[in-house]
Protein backbone atom coordinates (compact mmCIF):
# COMPACT_ATOMS: atom_id res chain seq x y z
CA UNK A 1 0.00 0.00 0.00
CA UNK A 2 0.97 3.44 -0.36
CA UNK A 3 -0.25 6.86 0.12
CA UNK A 4 0.33 10.53 -0.78
CA UNK A 5 -0.84 13.83 0.57
CA UNK A 6 -2.59 16.94 -1.03
CA UNK A 7 -2.58 20.19 0.07
CA UNK A 8 -5.15 22.35 -1.05
CA UNK A 9 -4.67 26.44 -0.31
CA UNK A 10 -7.63 28.37 -1.00
CA UNK A 11 -8.70 31.65 -0.60
CA UNK A 12 -10.17 31.50 3.14
CA UNK A 13 -9.02 27.74 4.05
CA UNK A 14 -6.64 25.32 3.59
CA UNK A 15 -7.85 21.32 2.63
CA UNK A 16 -4.87 18.50 3.32
CA UNK A 17 -6.31 14.70 1.81
CA UNK A 18 -5.03 11.69 2.51
CA UNK A 19 -5.06 9.84 -1.16
CA UNK A 20 -5.14 5.90 -1.59
CA UNK A 21 -2.55 5.86 -4.46
CA UNK A 22 -3.84 2.75 -6.04
CA UNK A 23 -7.28 3.84 -6.55
CA UNK A 24 -7.68 7.05 -5.67
CA UNK A 25 -9.75 6.76 -2.58
CA UNK A 26 -10.17 9.80 -0.11
CA UNK A 27 -8.59 7.98 2.96
CA UNK A 28 -9.10 11.02 5.21
CA UNK A 29 -8.91 14.91 5.06
CA UNK A 30 -8.28 17.76 7.78
CA UNK A 31 -9.72 21.54 6.56
CA UNK A 32 -8.63 24.54 8.74
CA UNK A 33 -9.85 28.08 7.68
CA UNK A 34 -6.82 30.92 7.70
CA UNK A 35 -6.31 32.53 11.44
CA UNK A 36 -6.33 35.53 10.63
CA UNK A 37 -8.62 35.56 7.51
CA UNK A 38 -8.10 37.64 4.39
CA UNK A 39 -7.04 40.88 5.45
CA UNK A 40 -8.54 43.97 4.03
CA UNK A 41 -10.30 46.59 5.98
CA UNK A 42 -7.30 47.00 8.66
CA UNK A 43 -3.96 46.03 9.90
CA UNK A 44 -3.42 45.69 13.09
CA UNK A 45 -5.77 48.49 13.61
CA UNK A 46 -4.81 50.40 10.36
CA UNK A 47 -7.02 50.91 8.22
CA UNK A 48 -6.23 49.56 4.20
CA UNK A 49 -6.97 50.64 0.47
CA UNK A 50 -10.05 49.26 -0.36
CA UNK A 51 -7.99 47.66 -3.07
CA UNK A 52 -5.82 45.56 -1.03
CA UNK A 53 -5.98 42.45 0.05
CA UNK A 54 -3.50 40.71 2.29
CA UNK A 55 -3.05 36.98 4.20
CA UNK A 56 -0.30 36.50 6.94
CA UNK A 57 1.89 33.65 5.74
CA UNK A 58 1.85 31.64 9.33
CA UNK A 59 -1.55 30.67 8.63
CA UNK A 60 -0.34 28.43 5.82
CA UNK A 61 2.24 26.76 7.70
CA UNK A 62 -0.67 26.12 10.14
CA UNK A 63 -2.50 23.59 7.94
CA UNK A 64 0.43 21.58 7.27
CA UNK A 65 1.64 21.54 10.63
CA UNK A 66 -1.43 20.95 12.18
CA UNK A 67 -2.74 19.19 9.14
CA UNK A 68 -0.38 16.13 8.11
CA UNK A 69 0.00 14.85 12.02
CA UNK A 70 -3.66 14.52 12.25
CA UNK A 71 -4.03 12.60 9.16
CA UNK A 72 -1.30 10.22 10.00
CA UNK A 73 -2.75 9.93 13.76
CA UNK A 74 -6.91 9.41 12.52
CA UNK A 75 -5.77 7.09 9.56
CA UNK A 76 -3.16 4.89 11.16
CA UNK A 77 -1.27 5.11 8.13
CA UNK A 78 2.45 4.49 8.30
CA UNK A 79 4.83 7.59 7.69
CA UNK A 80 7.14 5.67 5.32
CA UNK A 81 3.66 4.64 3.20
CA UNK A 82 3.04 7.87 2.41
CA UNK A 83 5.50 8.17 -0.90
CA UNK A 84 5.08 12.29 -1.69
CA UNK A 85 3.21 15.24 -0.76
CA UNK A 86 1.50 17.44 -3.84
CA UNK A 87 0.78 21.12 -3.29
CA UNK A 88 -1.79 23.82 -5.10
CA UNK A 89 -2.56 27.27 -4.17
CA UNK A 90 -4.51 30.10 -5.37
CA UNK A 91 -1.99 32.29 -7.67
CA UNK A 92 -0.68 34.96 -7.52
CA UNK A 93 -0.50 34.81 -4.13
CA UNK A 94 2.60 37.01 -3.90
CA UNK A 95 5.16 36.54 -0.63
CA UNK A 96 8.52 38.68 0.27
CA UNK A 97 10.92 36.59 2.25
CA UNK A 98 14.60 36.63 3.56
CA UNK A 99 17.16 34.69 3.07
CA UNK A 100 16.31 31.61 5.77
CA UNK A 101 12.49 31.91 3.48
CA UNK A 102 10.90 33.77 7.26
CA UNK A 103 8.14 36.46 5.68
CA UNK A 104 9.09 40.43 5.94
CA UNK A 105 5.75 40.50 8.09
CA UNK A 106 7.58 38.58 10.92
CA UNK A 107 10.83 40.73 11.22
CA UNK A 108 10.54 43.03 13.95
CA UNK A 109 9.66 46.70 12.86
CA UNK A 110 7.89 45.22 9.77
CA UNK A 111 4.44 44.34 11.96
CA UNK A 112 2.45 46.67 10.78
CA UNK A 113 3.53 47.44 7.21
CA UNK A 114 0.89 46.06 4.82
CA UNK A 115 3.26 45.77 1.99
CA UNK A 116 5.19 43.11 4.10
CA UNK A 117 2.45 41.00 3.82
CA UNK A 118 1.19 38.01 1.30
CA UNK A 119 -0.48 39.74 -1.63
CA UNK A 120 -3.15 37.76 -2.06
CA UNK A 121 -4.35 37.11 -5.80
CA UNK A 122 -7.02 39.58 -5.43
CA UNK A 123 -5.07 42.04 -3.82
CA UNK A 124 -5.70 45.23 -6.73
CA UNK A 125 -3.00 47.63 -5.02
CA UNK A 126 -1.10 47.76 -8.44
CA UNK A 127 -2.94 48.42 -10.58
CA UNK A 128 -1.02 51.75 -11.71
CA UNK A 129 1.79 49.44 -12.42
CA UNK A 130 -0.31 46.93 -14.15
CA UNK A 131 -1.19 49.82 -16.58
CA UNK A 132 2.82 50.87 -16.98
CA UNK A 133 3.68 47.30 -17.44
CA UNK A 134 0.50 47.18 -20.39
CA UNK A 135 1.57 50.42 -22.16
CA UNK A 136 5.19 50.07 -22.28
CA UNK A 137 4.94 46.26 -23.76
CA UNK A 138 2.52 48.21 -25.75
CA UNK A 139 4.91 51.02 -27.17
CA UNK A 140 7.41 48.13 -27.72
CA UNK A 141 5.18 45.88 -29.86
CA UNK A 142 6.20 43.23 -27.58
CA UNK A 143 4.23 40.36 -29.77
CA UNK A 144 4.41 37.56 -26.94
CA UNK A 145 1.94 39.64 -25.15
CA UNK A 146 -0.79 37.79 -26.80
CA UNK A 147 0.18 34.71 -24.92
CA UNK A 148 -1.27 36.63 -21.87
CA UNK A 149 -4.30 37.93 -23.65
CA UNK A 150 -2.59 41.28 -24.93
CA UNK A 151 -3.67 42.15 -21.22
CA UNK A 152 -1.10 42.58 -17.95
CA UNK A 153 -3.46 41.83 -14.44
CA UNK A 154 -2.86 43.80 -11.09
CA UNK A 155 -3.50 40.62 -9.83
CA UNK A 156 -0.16 39.20 -11.22
CA UNK A 157 3.20 38.78 -9.73
CA UNK A 158 5.03 41.19 -11.05
CA UNK A 159 3.01 44.52 -10.59
CA UNK A 160 3.19 43.43 -7.62
CA UNK A 161 6.76 43.38 -6.92
CA UNK A 162 6.36 47.16 -8.54
CA UNK A 163 4.19 48.29 -6.38
CA UNK A 164 6.15 47.22 -3.53
CA UNK A 165 9.46 48.56 -4.96
CA UNK A 166 7.29 52.13 -5.53
CA UNK A 167 5.78 52.22 -1.80
CA UNK A 168 7.61 49.96 0.01
CA UNK A 169 11.49 50.17 -0.72
CA UNK A 170 11.82 49.47 3.01
CA UNK A 171 10.54 46.10 2.56
CA UNK A 172 12.42 45.13 -0.55
CA UNK A 173 15.63 46.01 1.11
CA UNK A 174 15.01 43.39 3.37
CA UNK A 175 13.72 40.66 1.15
CA UNK A 176 15.87 37.93 -0.51
CA UNK A 177 13.70 36.28 -2.14
CA UNK A 178 9.82 36.91 -3.66
CA UNK A 179 7.91 34.12 -4.60
CA UNK A 180 4.15 32.66 -5.30
CA UNK A 181 3.19 31.32 -1.67
CA UNK A 182 2.73 27.53 -3.34
CA UNK A 183 6.63 27.76 -4.29
CA UNK A 184 7.04 29.35 -0.46
CA UNK A 185 5.41 25.93 0.91
CA UNK A 186 7.48 23.41 -1.33
CA UNK A 187 10.38 25.08 -0.24
CA UNK A 188 9.57 25.43 3.33
CA UNK A 189 9.29 21.23 2.86
CA UNK A 190 12.34 20.63 1.14
CA UNK A 191 14.71 23.24 1.89
CA UNK A 192 15.14 24.12 -1.28
CA UNK A 193 14.70 27.53 -3.72
CA UNK A 194 12.47 26.70 -6.57
CA UNK A 195 10.21 27.94 -8.85
CA UNK A 196 7.29 25.96 -10.42
CA UNK A 197 6.91 26.69 -14.21
CA UNK A 198 3.16 26.43 -13.88
CA UNK A 199 3.27 29.82 -11.29
CA UNK A 200 6.16 31.36 -13.01
CA UNK A 201 4.21 30.61 -16.33
CA UNK A 202 1.25 32.60 -15.91
CA UNK A 203 1.86 35.03 -13.80
CA UNK A 204 5.37 36.48 -14.42
CA UNK A 205 6.20 36.97 -17.94
CA UNK A 206 8.52 33.68 -18.26
CA UNK A 207 8.34 31.36 -21.15
CA UNK A 208 10.32 27.94 -20.90
CA UNK A 209 11.89 28.78 -24.16
CA UNK A 210 12.63 32.86 -23.87
CA UNK A 211 12.88 32.66 -19.82
CA UNK A 212 11.84 36.18 -18.12
CA UNK A 213 11.28 39.12 -20.76
CA UNK A 214 13.79 40.98 -19.40
CA UNK A 215 13.60 43.17 -22.11
CA UNK A 216 10.18 44.60 -20.86
CA UNK A 217 11.42 44.86 -17.27
CA UNK A 218 14.48 46.84 -18.59
CA UNK A 219 12.04 49.41 -20.15
CA UNK A 220 9.82 49.88 -17.37
CA UNK A 221 12.01 51.00 -14.73
CA UNK A 222 16.44 50.19 -14.33
CA UNK A 223 15.75 48.22 -10.63
CA UNK A 224 12.94 45.72 -11.94
CA UNK A 225 15.03 43.49 -14.22
CA UNK A 226 18.08 43.16 -11.17
CA UNK A 227 15.23 42.68 -8.99
CA UNK A 228 13.31 39.49 -11.03
CA UNK A 229 17.05 38.34 -11.49
CA UNK A 230 18.26 38.48 -7.44
CA UNK A 231 15.15 37.61 -6.12
CA UNK A 232 12.70 35.77 -7.82
CA UNK A 233 14.36 33.97 -10.64
CA UNK A 234 15.28 30.17 -9.50
CA UNK A 235 15.24 26.57 -10.98
CA UNK A 236 12.81 25.55 -12.53
CA UNK A 237 10.95 22.08 -11.28
CA UNK A 238 8.02 21.39 -14.01
CA UNK A 239 4.89 19.94 -12.94
CA UNK A 240 4.94 16.00 -12.95
CA UNK A 241 8.75 16.34 -11.97
CA UNK A 242 10.38 15.57 -8.58
CA UNK A 243 11.46 18.70 -6.55
CA UNK A 244 13.21 16.40 -3.71
CA UNK A 245 12.55 15.16 -0.04
CA UNK A 246 11.20 16.68 2.87
CA UNK A 247 14.08 17.96 5.04
CA UNK A 248 15.25 16.30 8.37
CA UNK A 249 13.20 19.53 10.30
CA UNK A 250 10.11 19.24 8.37
CA UNK A 251 10.03 15.37 8.46
CA UNK A 252 10.33 15.15 12.07
CA UNK A 253 7.82 18.56 12.75
CA UNK A 254 5.01 16.37 10.42
CA UNK A 255 5.82 13.11 11.56
CA UNK A 256 6.53 11.56 7.70
CA UNK A 257 9.64 9.74 6.45
CA UNK A 258 12.46 11.99 5.10
CA UNK A 259 12.53 9.41 1.91
CA UNK A 260 8.40 11.24 1.21
CA UNK A 261 9.02 13.10 -1.86
CA UNK A 262 7.37 16.74 -2.59
CA UNK A 263 5.67 17.63 -5.84
CA UNK A 264 5.93 21.53 -7.54
CA UNK A 265 3.02 23.55 -6.88
CA UNK A 266 0.31 23.73 -9.17
CA UNK A 267 -2.00 26.20 -9.14
CA UNK A 268 -5.30 25.33 -7.38
CA UNK A 269 -7.70 25.75 -10.25
CA UNK A 270 -5.36 23.74 -12.89
CA UNK A 271 -4.82 20.95 -10.15
CA UNK A 272 -8.87 20.58 -10.77
CA UNK A 273 -7.87 19.52 -14.51
CA UNK A 274 -5.98 16.51 -12.53
CA UNK A 275 -8.48 15.86 -9.73
CA UNK A 276 -11.96 15.20 -12.64
CA UNK A 277 -9.24 13.90 -15.47
CA UNK A 278 -9.75 16.76 -17.85
CA UNK A 279 -7.17 16.07 -20.30
CA UNK A 280 -8.41 16.93 -23.73
CA UNK A 281 -8.74 19.30 -25.73
CA UNK A 282 -11.85 21.04 -26.66
CA UNK A 283 -12.87 20.14 -22.90
CA UNK A 284 -13.55 24.25 -20.95
CA UNK A 285 -13.36 23.29 -17.41
CA UNK A 286 -15.43 25.56 -14.81
CA UNK A 287 -13.63 25.19 -11.27
CA UNK A 288 -15.86 27.64 -9.30
CA UNK A 289 -15.61 29.01 -6.04
CA UNK A 290 -14.54 32.52 -4.35
CA UNK A 291 -13.97 33.40 -8.37
CA UNK A 292 -14.18 30.97 -11.33
CA UNK A 293 -11.22 30.18 -13.74
CA UNK A 294 -12.33 28.73 -16.99
CA UNK A 295 -9.69 26.18 -18.41
CA UNK A 296 -8.83 24.60 -21.62
CA UNK A 297 -6.07 22.38 -22.69
CA UNK A 298 -4.48 22.73 -26.81
CA UNK A 299 -1.56 21.56 -28.40
CA UNK A 300 -1.21 24.36 -30.03
CA UNK A 301 -0.15 27.68 -28.84
CA UNK A 302 -2.61 30.49 -30.06
CA UNK A 303 -3.15 34.11 -28.76
CA UNK A 304 -6.11 34.80 -27.27
CA UNK A 305 -7.25 38.43 -26.15
CA UNK A 306 -8.57 38.59 -22.78
CA UNK A 307 -6.79 35.56 -21.17
CA UNK A 308 -4.81 34.90 -18.72
CA UNK A 309 -2.03 33.25 -20.15
CA UNK A 310 -1.13 30.07 -22.05
CA UNK A 311 1.37 27.91 -20.74
CA UNK A 312 3.45 24.35 -22.17
CA UNK A 313 3.48 21.47 -19.68
CA UNK A 314 1.71 23.83 -16.46
CA UNK A 315 -0.86 21.11 -16.68
CA UNK A 316 -0.43 18.13 -18.39
CA UNK A 317 2.81 17.99 -20.47
CA UNK A 318 3.71 18.94 -23.69
CA UNK A 319 -0.46 21.01 -24.04
CA UNK A 320 -0.39 24.36 -23.74
CA UNK A 321 -2.67 25.04 -20.76
CA UNK A 322 -4.92 28.58 -20.98
CA UNK A 323 -7.05 30.01 -18.39
CA UNK A 324 -9.00 32.68 -18.37
CA UNK A 325 -11.61 33.40 -15.25
CA UNK A 326 -13.92 35.74 -13.42
CA UNK A 327 -13.08 37.62 -10.12
CA UNK A 328 -16.26 37.45 -8.35
CA UNK A 329 -18.88 34.66 -8.57
CA UNK A 330 -18.83 32.35 -4.74
CA UNK A 331 -17.80 35.90 -2.63
CA UNK A 332 -20.63 37.55 -5.16
CA UNK A 333 -23.29 35.66 -4.17
CA UNK A 334 -22.42 35.38 -0.13
CA UNK A 335 -22.61 39.06 -0.94
CA UNK A 336 -25.64 39.09 -2.09
CA UNK A 337 -27.21 36.30 0.85
CA UNK A 338 -25.48 38.30 3.71
CA UNK A 339 -28.16 41.34 2.77
CA UNK A 340 -31.09 39.05 2.88
CA UNK A 341 -33.83 40.23 4.70
CA UNK A 342 -34.77 39.45 8.39
CA UNK A 343 -37.69 37.28 7.53
CA UNK A 344 -35.92 35.28 4.84
CA UNK A 345 -32.92 34.49 7.20
CA UNK A 346 -35.41 33.93 10.09
CA UNK A 347 -37.46 31.63 7.61
CA UNK A 348 -34.63 29.17 6.55
CA UNK A 349 -33.77 29.08 10.21
CA UNK A 350 -36.57 27.81 11.08
CA UNK A 351 -36.92 25.21 8.01
CA UNK A 352 -33.03 24.32 8.81
CA UNK A 353 -32.20 24.98 5.09
CA UNK A 354 -29.45 27.51 4.29
CA UNK A 355 -30.34 31.17 2.94
CA UNK A 356 -29.35 29.76 -0.44
CA UNK A 357 -31.77 26.98 -0.32
CA UNK A 358 -34.05 29.14 0.62
CA UNK A 359 -33.57 31.87 -2.64
CA UNK A 360 -33.28 29.16 -5.26
CA UNK A 361 -36.83 28.13 -4.03
CA UNK A 362 -38.22 31.42 -4.40
CA UNK A 363 -36.77 31.66 -8.01
CA UNK A 364 -36.53 28.20 -9.59
CA UNK A 365 -39.61 29.23 -11.57
CA UNK A 366 -39.19 32.62 -12.75
CA UNK A 367 -38.42 32.79 -16.62
CA UNK A 368 -34.84 33.78 -17.48
CA UNK A 369 -34.95 37.89 -17.48
CA UNK A 370 -38.40 37.88 -16.01
CA UNK A 371 -37.57 40.80 -13.45
CA UNK A 372 -36.08 42.89 -15.68
CA UNK A 373 -32.91 42.59 -13.97
CA UNK A 374 -29.43 43.31 -15.96
CA UNK A 375 -26.57 42.84 -13.66
CA UNK A 376 -22.78 43.44 -14.60
CA UNK A 377 -21.14 41.00 -12.53
CA UNK A 378 -17.67 43.12 -12.09
CA UNK A 379 -18.02 43.64 -8.01
CA UNK A 380 -14.26 42.38 -7.85
CA UNK A 381 -13.51 43.96 -11.24
CA UNK A 382 -12.94 42.24 -14.74
CA UNK A 383 -10.49 39.39 -15.11
CA UNK A 384 -11.35 38.49 -18.66
CA UNK A 385 -12.06 39.54 -21.09
CA UNK A 386 -11.82 42.99 -20.21
CA UNK A 387 -9.08 42.25 -18.24
CA UNK A 388 -9.45 45.82 -15.78
CA UNK A 389 -9.61 45.69 -11.98
CA UNK A 390 -10.88 49.16 -11.78
CA UNK A 391 -14.29 48.05 -13.09
CA UNK A 392 -17.43 48.27 -10.72
CA UNK A 393 -20.40 46.36 -10.80
CA UNK A 394 -23.68 47.60 -11.97
CA UNK A 395 -27.21 46.57 -11.52
CA UNK A 396 -30.38 48.14 -13.65
CA UNK A 397 -33.52 47.71 -14.46
CA UNK A 398 -34.58 48.11 -10.11
CA UNK A 399 -37.85 49.12 -9.30
CA UNK A 400 -39.47 49.21 -5.48
CA UNK A 401 -41.05 45.98 -6.42
CA UNK A 402 -37.63 44.29 -6.48
CA UNK A 403 -37.50 41.74 -4.32
CA UNK A 404 -33.91 40.43 -3.10
CA UNK A 405 -34.52 37.23 -4.57
CA UNK A 406 -35.38 38.34 -7.82
CA UNK A 407 -32.10 40.28 -7.51
CA UNK A 408 -30.02 36.85 -6.41
CA UNK A 409 -31.03 35.39 -9.97
CA UNK A 410 -30.43 38.41 -12.03
CA UNK A 411 -26.29 37.44 -10.12
CA UNK A 412 -26.67 33.80 -11.28
CA UNK A 413 -27.54 35.05 -15.00
CA UNK A 414 -24.79 37.43 -14.71
CA UNK A 415 -22.29 35.20 -14.19
CA UNK A 416 -23.54 32.57 -16.57
CA UNK A 417 -23.44 35.19 -19.27
CA UNK A 418 -19.72 36.06 -17.99
CA UNK A 419 -19.11 32.38 -18.65
CA UNK A 420 -20.39 32.48 -21.95
CA UNK A 421 -18.30 35.70 -23.33
CA UNK A 422 -15.24 33.55 -22.07
CA UNK A 423 -16.27 30.24 -23.86
CA UNK A 424 -17.06 32.22 -27.19
CA UNK A 425 -13.58 34.39 -27.08
CA UNK A 426 -11.78 30.69 -26.70
CA UNK A 427 -13.94 29.69 -29.75
CA UNK A 428 -13.38 32.86 -31.98
CA UNK A 429 -9.48 31.65 -31.68
CA UNK A 430 -9.54 28.86 -33.16
CA UNK A 431 -10.37 26.68 -29.66
CA UNK A 432 -13.35 24.51 -30.06
CA UNK A 433 -15.66 23.68 -27.11
CA UNK A 434 -16.95 20.41 -26.88
CA UNK A 435 -17.86 19.45 -23.26
CA UNK A 436 -17.93 21.83 -20.42
CA UNK A 437 -17.31 20.43 -17.26
CA UNK A 438 -18.07 22.16 -13.50
CA UNK A 439 -15.86 21.45 -10.41
CA UNK A 440 -15.29 23.17 -7.08
CA UNK A 441 -17.77 23.49 -3.73
CA UNK A 442 -20.63 25.38 -5.56
CA UNK A 443 -21.55 23.85 -8.93
CA UNK A 444 -22.46 20.03 -6.61
CA UNK A 445 -24.92 21.91 -4.29
CA UNK A 446 -26.22 24.73 -6.57
CA UNK A 447 -28.33 22.70 -9.09
CA UNK A 448 -30.52 25.94 -10.12
CA UNK A 449 -27.33 27.55 -11.01
CA UNK A 450 -25.61 24.88 -13.15
CA UNK A 451 -29.13 24.84 -15.07
CA UNK A 452 -28.70 28.63 -15.95
CA UNK A 453 -25.33 27.61 -17.08
CA UNK A 454 -26.19 25.25 -19.18
CA UNK A 455 -28.95 26.82 -20.87
CA UNK A 456 -27.08 30.24 -21.45
CA UNK A 457 -24.20 28.08 -22.85
CA UNK A 458 -26.48 25.87 -24.54
CA UNK A 459 -23.72 22.64 -23.89
CA UNK A 460 -24.15 19.90 -21.26
CA UNK A 461 -22.70 20.94 -17.92
CA UNK A 462 -20.77 17.77 -16.65
CA UNK A 463 -21.24 18.69 -12.47
CA UNK A 464 -17.86 16.81 -10.81
CA UNK A 465 -18.67 15.00 -7.65
CA UNK A 466 -16.02 15.57 -6.03
CA UNK A 467 -15.69 19.77 -4.75
CA UNK A 468 -12.13 18.63 -3.79
CA UNK A 469 -11.07 18.35 -7.34
CA UNK A 470 -7.94 20.49 -6.29
CA UNK A 471 -6.47 18.69 -3.64
CA UNK A 472 -7.00 15.12 -5.40
CA UNK A 473 -5.32 16.58 -8.76
CA UNK A 474 -2.45 18.07 -6.28
CA UNK A 475 -2.58 14.61 -4.33
CA UNK A 476 -1.74 12.61 -7.93
CA UNK A 477 1.30 14.88 -8.56
CA UNK A 478 2.34 13.67 -5.32
CA UNK A 479 1.98 10.10 -5.77
CA UNK A 480 3.42 10.60 -9.15
CA UNK A 481 6.87 12.31 -7.35
CA UNK A 482 6.68 9.53 -5.01
CA UNK A 483 6.95 6.95 -7.74
CA UNK A 484 3.76 5.42 -7.05
CA UNK A 485 2.23 2.82 -9.75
Amino acid sequence: MSYSIGVDYGTGSGRAFLVDTTNGKIIDKYIKPYTHGTIEKDLNGVKLPHSFSLQNGNDYMEVLEEGVPYLIQSSGVKPEEIVGIGIDFTSSTVMFTDENLEPIHNLPGFENNPHAYVKLWKHHGAQAEADQLFQTALDNKSRWLGYYGFNVSSEWMIPKIMEVMNKAPEVLDKTANIMEAGDWIVNKLTGENVRSNCGLGFKSFWEENEGFHYDLFDKVSDQLSDVVRDKVDAPIVKIGETVGQLSEEMAEKLGLSTQTKVSPFIIDAHSSLLGIGSQQDKQMTMVIGTSTCHLMLNEQQHQVPGISGSVKGAIIPELYAYEAGQSAVGDLFEYIAKQSPKEYVDEANERGISIFELLNEKVKDQMPGESGLVVLDWHNGNRSVLSDSNLKGCVFGMSLQTTHEELYRAYLEATAFGTKMIMQQYQSWNMDVEDVFACGGIPKKNPLMMDIYANVLNKKVTIIDSEYAPAIGAAILGSVCGGAH
